[in-house]
């Protein structure tokens, strides 16, 4: 098989820098021959095609990426917000970097359409001015800007933030270049931009859990104005940015008139009763009970033993692992990963041929051309 001698060297030994790995890692990983990689790193080997599309596919990179002479720019290959996200956190694993860049290209590939389409107003992200109010006063501002009525579920959390013109999506619960993996702590991540932000929120069994996981993202975007990408134990904060957001959270998911519908002569001794006790208002509310009896805590209503007893009861708590389900809705998949306005942005450009078959399936994580045309007939219907 021919070989490629003008490979550069340096840009892979980037890479491999970059990601945390060295060049032997790489090559053990990929199933290369260390001695050809080794020799290919002081420039006295070469790679085959597929051993360097291998590299490319690894890194999330082009090949042409590897044949470009010089050094490669930092500044060009990562965003201010990719850099502020890949050093905050040791759980930012290569996986998960790649995660973060196809995020970005996402919304670039959203601009660029919206952009084709003519359709500015489909811009609108023009968020309420907040910094510096309490939480209470904050979330009461940004319920009334989401427009959020009292009976709310993730899915009617997520329209109203899209509606505003913030992407949100959400990570595949199928293994895949959109999964974040169950056991990486990462819960998710945002990516600010004053004209088109991302929420990303990793899928949980819970839907009820993803909704304050999206609050507190959107509160370092309105909040802080900042990109930023949490851990379990940053969504359990009582320090700095990420206790703001998540009073921030707490408050716009179950604000005081919420609270005071709740009968605490009601609340059972055992912790272990507590989510029945609260299931009604969680199912109304599109919440966890956790959220409740932390907000419960926050106002004195709850001793903060009742708290963390509940708390060590249910992390105590072995649940049934679902299997990830069947996947013959598969066309649908797009639109729970990416969400509405991206999925329709995506259909517009392809029914006025402004983009190919072959785009539109690469945009729409790759499905096939029978679910395309099964996704375009699913929205013709609603």
């Amino acid at each position: 098989m021919e070989r490629i001698h003008s490979i550069n060297a340096e840009r892979i030994a980037w890479c491999c820098a970059d990601y945390g790995i060295t060049p032997n890692e790489l090559a053990s990983r990929l199933d290369i021959a260390a001695s050809r990689m080794e020799k290919l790193m002081t420039g006295d080997s070469s790679l085959t095609f597929n051993q360097l599309r291998k590299i490319a596919d690894y890194f999330g990179r082009g090949v042409l990426f590897f044949l470009e002479e010089g050094p490669v720019d930092e500044a060009r290959v990562h965003t201010p917000q990719f850099r502020t996200l890949a050093n905050r956190k040791p759980e930012v694993t290569p996986e998960l970097k790649k995660l973060i860049e196809r995020t970005e290209q996402q919304r670039k590939v959203y601009l660029s359409l919206i952009e084709d389409l003519d359709e500015p107003e489909r811009l609108r992200f023009n968020p309420p001015d907040i910094h510096g109010l309490a939480p209470s006063i904050a979330a009461r501002e940004v319920r009334a800007w989401l427009k959020l009525g009292n009976s709310n579920d993730f899915d009617s959390y997520r329209a109203a933030i899209e509606a505003q013109g913030i992407l949100v999506f959400r990570s595949n619960g199928y293994s895949g270049k959109w999964q974040i993996p169950k056991e990486n702590p990462i819960q998710g991540f945002t990516l600010y931009d004053p004209v088109c932000p991302v929420i990303v929120v990793k899928k949980q069994p819970s839907e009820r859990r993803q909704s304050f996981t999206l609050m507190h993202e959107l509160a370092h975007l309105l909040v802080h104005r900042s990109s930023s990408i949490d851990d379990e134990t940053d969504l359990y904060s009582h320090e700095g940015h990420e206790r703001e957001a998540n009073a921030f959270a707490g408050n716009l998911l179950v604000p005081d008139e919420f609270l005071a519908t709740i009968d605490d002569p009601a609340r059972p001794d055992e912790v272990s009763q507590f989510d029945p006790w609260l299931d009604r208002y969680c199912k109304t509310w599109g919440v966890s009970s956790e959220v409740i009896l932390r907000r419960l805590m926050d106002t004195g209503r709850l001793p903060q033993s009742e708290y963390n007893a509940y708390r060590q009861w249910r992390t105590n708590q072995v649940f049934p692992e679902k299997d990830g389900g069947s996947r013959k809705y598969r066309h649908r998949e797009p639109k729970h990963v990416f969400g509405d306005p991206f999925v329709r942005t995506v259909l517009g450009a392809l029914n006025n041929k402004q983009i190919t078959l072959a785009k539109a399936s690469g945009y729409l994580d790759s499905i096939k051309i029978k679910d395309l045309h099964q996704l375009e007939h699913y929205y013709a219907g609603l």
